[in-house]
């Protein structure tokens, strides 16, 4: 889908591809004001409008990829605990409708409690 930032990050001069496998992505954004240090999201690669349409290999490669970047958050911003979620339709205030999951570090002096991650 050509408008949307999740189907194209490299159009996105915030958004870093940090790791990546087969099927999905671990997107950062860049502007650290916005977001708590560690934060981001994992997205297929192909469109999928919500959580409830990943296929069984997605599932996997999203498990796969989250093992992989709890020890680089744990390494490299060495946070307190995590938020992990999916927002599904505008009520649970989904706003970019292309899954992603979001992993939020949670810091114990954290200057924005109550900051989730921006990107919708």
């Amino acid at each position: 889908m050509e408008d949307c930032p999740f189907c194209n990050p490299c159009k996105d001069p915030g958004q870093n591809i940090v790791f990546e496998n087969e099927f999905c992505y671990f997107l950062q954004h860049s502007n650290h004001q916005e977001v708590l240090e560690g934060a981001g999201v994992i997205v297929p690669k192909a469109h999928r409008k919500d959580v409830f349409e990943l296929s069984k290999e997605e599932w996997e490669a999203t498990h796969d990829l989250l093992q992989k970047l709890k020890g680089y958050i744990e390494e490299t911003f060495n946070p307190d605990g995590f938020t992990l979620g999916w927002n599904v339709g505008e009520a649970s205030n989904q706003f970019i409708f292309h899954a992603h999951f979001h992993i939020i570090s949670r810091y114990n002096d954290e200057p924005m409690p109550d900051v989730a991650y921006v990107t919708g």
